[in-house]
């Protein structure tokens, strides 16, 4: 992967929030793209409001819901909209959009 955008994505259209590196452990909850539950410590590599790139072990498919809870506590909605293999580290990404309008800010409980 070249320039840091995923396959497929359109190259004209900049990102409507922008992308920060970062590097924390999270807590991913959902179905593998086979159909079996899965609860795995992952790695946000980027964050912007609403979304995130996460390095993942588990094969999840595209359009999935999942469960993200971050270390700093509370438990997030997302939606699965990239996967890909990434050429430089060879290990499973997938780009996420947040449930809630609020993204990482929304209120817990």
């Amino acid at each position: 992967m070249k320039g840091g955008s995923r396959p497929g994505a359109p190259e004209s259209r900049p990102p409507r929030s922008p992308r920060v590196p970062v590097n924390f452990w999270l807590v991913v909850e959902g179905e593998t793209a086979g159909g079996k539950p899965f609860k795995v410590k992952a790695s946000a590599i980027k964050v912007s409001r609403t979304g995130a790139t996460i390095v993942i072990d588990e094969e999840v498919s595209l359009g999935a819901r999942i469960l993200l809870t971050p270390p700093f506590g509370g438990k997030l909605e997302a939606d699965v909209n990239g996967v890909w293999i990434d050429e430089s580290d060879g290990r499973r990404h997938i780009g996420v959009k947040l449930v809630s309008t609020n993204g990482w800010f929304a209120r817990q409980g």
